[in-house]
């Protein structure tokens, strides 16, 4: 397994809403015999309310700052030995301070999730206050792909079954 990996034993699945990075975070901790975190959930479960309300109430800038403190914890965790696969928000990514948080603290991995199949997964959501217009979903999507480009793997995502992305990042040569 890569140096990087043994001295900080953190993935991170980076990407845009509706990509899977918590399914296919979830099969891939399962598979490595590690934790795996959602980082929306933690910011839920730290906060007692829905990401949405903490949008509507309190502004994406504080939901930014909440998110940034739960990637910090996490990575801190990680840097400690505690082996785990985090998915992190479709914004989380984009922000530098957590870009230069998580960077030598594991891999990240970014699931390019095509469009067409975001769309049609959040149009099944009604939980995501970013996602409510079309059209600006669609400028957003565009708008983050070089900051996800940024990270270590890159894996692209090609249908609903999450396998084959699980096998791509634990095959990938930056693991072995």
């Amino acid at each position: 397994m890569n140096l990087k990996l043994k001295g900080t034993p953190g993935i991170y699945l980076v990407g845009f809403m509706a990509s899977g990075k918590s399914t296919i975070g979830r099969l891939l901790a399962h598979r490595l015999g590690w934790s795996f975190f959602d980082a929306d959930d933690e910011i839920e479960a730290a906060e007692k309310v829905s990401i949405r309300e903490i949008f509507e109430k309190r502004g994406e800038a504080e939901f930014r700052r909440i998110e940034t403190e739960i990637v910090r914890q996490h990575a801190h965790w990680v840097e400690r030995g505690r082996p785990a696969v985090l998915a992190l928000g479709g914004g989380a990514f984009v922000q530098p301070e957590n870009r230069r948080i998580l960077g030598d603290r594991g891999v990240s991995v970014w699931l390019d999730c095509p469009f067409a199949i975001v769309e049609r997964r959040v149009a099944q959501a009604t939980h995501r206050p970013l996602a409510r217009d079309t059209e600006s979903l669609a400028a957003l999507y565009e708008a983050r792909r070089e900051a996800y480009a940024l990270a270590d793997i890159y894996v692209p995502i090609v249908g609903d079954d999450p396998a084959p992305a699980v096998d791509a990042i634990l095959h990938h040569a930056l693991l072995k």
